[in-house]
Order: C-alpha cells, then sequence, then structure tokens
C-alpha cells in the first residue's frame, strides 16, 4: 500500500497557520466517553488535537506518517509521539477509549484502518473523524477564493479531497453511528495569516513542483486591492464536520 505524505514539506507552516478546532467540538466528543485511560490521536500532525485530549486523559499515544510534523508538537508527560501509519500500529488488543481523526480520514484506506480500529479498540470505545471545508470570509472574496480553488489549484488536488468537499458524507462508516451538529470554526485574519494558510495546501505545493512557481503569490497580487490594507482584519469561517461511532 501506497501511503501517502503531502505535508511534511511545510510542516513549519502547517503548524503556524492551520486552523485549531473549537473547544465545542471536543464537549460534545468527550461527553461520550465514559472512560479515559488511553486515547489515540491518528495522523496528529504537529499534535494539536492530542494536546487538548492530554488534558483528559491519562495517556494519549499520538501517530502520524511524518517525522518533520511530529517534531513541530507540543511536548507534555502524558503524549507519546509516534511514526505509523494509520492502518498498522503497534498499539495492543482493546487498548483505546478513545480514536480520533481530525482532517485527515481521507487520506486512509478505509478498510484496513478501521479493522485496526476494532483491534485496538476497547469495548465501547468511541471513533470521531472530523474535517473542515472551504474556508469563507465575505460576498466580495468568496468568488475569487473559489477560483482559486477550482480553476488554479484545483489540478493539483489529489482525489481525495473530494470527501472533504462531500463534508465526509460519502466516506464509509461502519460503526454505531450517533447523529453530529456542525461546528464553527472561526478567526480574524490579515492578508499575510490568509497566505500562510494557503501555502499549507498541498495543492500549492504540488502546483510549485509541477510548474516552478507559487501561485499564492499571483493570487494575493489580485486579492491586494479587494481585501484592503494587508493589515486589515476580516472574519474567517470553516465548517467543521464531524462523524462519530462506538466501535464495538
Amino acid at each position: 500500500m501506497r501511503i501517502k505524505d503531502l505535508f511534511s514539506q511545510q510542516a513549519g507552516l502547517y503548524a503556524l497557520h492551520r486552523p485549531t478546532y473549537p473547544v465545542e467540538l471536543f464537549q460534545f466528543v468527550l461527553q461520550h466517553v465514559e472512560h479515559r485511560d488511553c486515547a489515540w490521536d491518528c495522523a496528529t500532525g504537529n499534535g494539536q488535537v492530542a494536546v487538548v485530549l492530554s488534558d483528559h486523559f491519562k495517556k494519549v499515544f499520538a501517530t502520524d506518517i511524518s517525522q518533520s510534523q511530529l517534531d513541530q508538537g507540543q511536548k507534555k508527560p502524558n503524549i507519546q509521539y509516534a511514526i505509523s501509519p494509520a492502518e498498522k500500529t503497534p498499539f495492543p488488543d482493546h487498548y483505546f477509549d478513545l480514536i480520533t481523526v481530525g482532517q485527515a480520514i481521507h487520506w486512509f484506506d478505509f478498510e484496513k484502518f478501521y479493522q485496526e480500529v476494532r483491534r485496538v479498540g476497547k469495548k465501547g470505545a468511541w471513533l470521531a473523524a472530523w474535517g473542515y471545508g472551504l474556508l469563507r470570509i465575505n460576498s466580495d472574496i468568496d468568488p475569487m477564493i473559489d477560483e482559486f480553488y477550482r480553476d488554479v489549484t484545483g489540478p493539483y488536488w489529489d482525489p481525495e479531497r473530494t470527501y472533504v468537499d462531500q463534508a465526509y458524507q460519502t466516506i464509509p462508516f461502519p460503526f454505531q453511528e450517533i447523529e453530529t451538529p456542525r461546528f464553527q470554526i472561526l478567526r480574524n485574519w490579515d492578508l499575510p495569516a490568509l497566505v500562510g494558510y494557503l501555502n499549507t495546501w498541498s495543492s500549492v505545493q504540488k502546483y510549485q513542483t509541477a510548474v516552478g512557481r507559487n501561485p499564492v503569490d499571483g493570487f494575493t497580487e489580485k486579492l491586494n486591492a479587494t481585501w484592503g490594507e494587508p493589515t486589515l482584519q476580516h472574519e474567517v469561517t470553516f465548517e467543521v464536520f464531524l462523524r462519530v461511532g462506538r466501535v464495538a
């Protein structure tokens, strides 16, 4: 099985510019988790989810296929970072009370990952997988972002990105699923913050490799007049979608 590592190259940018998840999301998930001994944050990236979980679990194991991403993770006594693919881990059978995947499950081999979830999850464990879609700002800027996403970087997105566009509703999820609300990530960003975020896109990195220049540069020039002063802040919204199910 070929494992895609699309985020090692921009691990530093990822840690600086990727949005963090709302506290309400964690509150919703955690209210269903009765026992809080061990949690596994799969495809942890820079560990932002693992850090939150560490305040609620005795032990948190945070795995990723990218060492450069793991190197960005905040060190805490009860977090153990390790290189591991999602589909085959070194963990014992029936070990975890909660398994989380933030903005990453669309990259997995679903069948093999779910087999691993059933193996390492305790009886009554929970799996929570969430992601967020394309950012929204306002009626003037959104069409420009849509064009950049669809027409400029669109050919450079991997096919799995479609699962994100479909809010994970087309991903198989063979567990005892519960109804979940939608959440929002709200941020106030100036133009450099937006540029930093766009540079974390895997499609931007692939565009640069193929074409030899950064498409964000040209987009920023087009956006300048509409945005206003670069230091001007606009409210940025990401819609967060969530799927939660009991493993066994």
